[in-house]
């Protein structure tokens, strides 16, 4: 399918087959990120359980930097989509320049500051002993690998604002094979224990990266960059800032909030935090669907606006929802018929016992929520290709500074049921954000376009 064609489907095809043609190469690209992140655990649990604790407990810090790119990426993708829906393609040439050069000066002032910083934060957020060293080994090297990660998201909010969701999972494909067979070389052939995950995970995306760009460059696409006498434009940057500030708020407001669940979950001891992280991955992967969707609605509504059609985006919207919820009552299906044996699969170290006890009782807790998990991601798919960013902040931070964490802290300190509050206060937080995302997509603001067209 060439880009024209992509273009007349999104704004003139059936809605079902827009979504489905659009979220199955996100989906498949969402899965060979999440089988990065279980590849490194699923090896690393092979050493022990506090290493794999490691590698859960350092996650939200990373984020929390790589937050202000995925904000800047989700802009790029609502406003070029905005663009192409109204055939300016020279004016969305301008914006993937300025869009590249942000990112890729954010990244390395971000590399520098969160590798000096990583042994201070993991010591904030309460870490101690072998937990706190294999955390600052793995955070340390997972630093290096943030220009990386902002250049590929670049190249996919330009790729996925086109419509074309298939280019970057095929190389995301080889990325994550190149993973798959660097960990165990690395970790073990090598005896670099948990660095040897990072430094696999590394050199991937390194690669991927640099064959992203490379593509964009060189082949031939809606939306090219270039830098020729390349100048910094104000009103570009202004605008690209204030649809990507919200999510990037959003997100980092995510993050410091799993910074701090994590910090409270630590205090019930290693085994918790392990069961958490695990049960993460688990849930990770059945969402893919959910999240798909969510992305791909973010050029459907992008585009779809641009070109002056509401109607046709409340129509995504609406078989959005059954398509997700329909996939997400299958996994809660299979998660509770199978819970015991996903664990126990996923737990490839068998040295605390209760790690696995409590990664069944958390597994059945946020299995009960996955149709809210997946309308959170069709709202989020909503405001951020209409480029109302801001609902999708709130929805990001109040999920968890507003309901989540008041809800644990509760529990901790007026209930002796112990890591059970933390499973329950993850499950009903869901439901309080989908009420709020149902009453904002209601009253209809988000229809206002962001950016003038031609």
């Amino acid at each position: 399918m060439d880009n024209k064609q992509r273009r007349d489907l999104i704004l003139n095809g059936d809605i079902y087959k827009v979504i489905i043609t659009l979220s199955i190469p996100i989906m498949i690209n969402n899965l060979i990120q999440t089988l990065y992140n279980l590849a490194d655990g699923i090896w690393v649990s092979k050493i022990s359980s506090v290493h794999f604790a490691a590698t859960s407990f350092v996650w939200p810090v990373n984020f929390l930097f790589i937050s202000f790119g995925i904000g800047i990426s989700i802009a790029g993708t609502s406003i070029l989509s905005q663009l192409i829906g109204a055939g300016d393609y020279e004016e969305a040439n301008k914006y993937s320049s300025q869009l590249v050069v942000i990112s890729l000066i954010f990244s390395i002032c971000f590399t520098i500051i969160g590798y000096l910083l990583s042994p201070h934060v993991i010591k904030l957020m309460g870490a101690t002993g072998d937990l706190a060293e294999y955390s600052n080994i793995y955070l340390r090297i997972t630093f290096l690998d943030m220009p990386f990660m902002f250049l590929i998201f670049n190249f996919n909010s330009i790729m996925n604002a086109q419509g074309n969701t298939v280019l970057p999972t095929v190389l995301s494909g080889i990325s994550a094979i190149l993973n798959v067979v660097l960990d165990p070389i690395f970790i073990f052939t090598f005896n670099m224990g948990i660095a040897g995950a990072a430094i696999a995970t590394l050199i991937s995306r390194a690669l991927l990266a640099f064959a992203g760009i490379y593509i964009l460059f060189k082949s031939q696409t809606m939306i090219k960059p270039t830098f020729k006498g390349f100048r910094f434009d104000n009103e570009v940057i202004k605008r690209i800032i204030s649809v990507g500030v919200p999510s990037s708020i959003g997100q980092t407001g995510s993050a410091l909030g799993f910074m701090v669940l994590n910090s409270f979950i630590t205090s019930y001891g290693t085994a918790t935090m392990a069961a958490y992280g695990m049960v993460n991955r688990i849930n990770s992967l059945i969402m893919q669907p959910a999240m798909g969707v969510g992305a791909a609605l973010t050029s459907i509504v992008g585009q779809n606006l641009g070109s002056g059609q509401t109607d046709r985006v409340r129509e995504a919207f609406k078989k959005s929802s059954i398509f997700t919820i329909g996939f997400s009552v299958a996994g809660l299906i299979l998660f509770l018929l199978f819970d015991k044996e996903i664990v126990n699969f996923f737990m490839q170290s068998k040295d605390d016992l209760e790690v696995i006890d409590q990664g069944v009782s958390y597994l059945r807790y946020i299995t009960l929520s996955l149709p809210l998990m997946g309308m959170f991601s069709v709202f989020q798919g909503i405001f951020q290709g209409s480029g109302h960013t801001k609902y999708s902040m709130a929805m990001e931070v109040g999920r968890l500074w507003f309901v989540r964490l008041p809800m644990i802290l509760i529990f901790k300190h007026f209930t002796d049921i112990g890591s059970t509050g933390i499973w329950f206060s993850m499950s009903f937080s869901n439901l309080i954000i989908c009420l709020y995302g149902l009453a904002v997509y209601k009253r209809g603001q988000w229809q206002r376009k962001v950016i003038r067209t031609v």
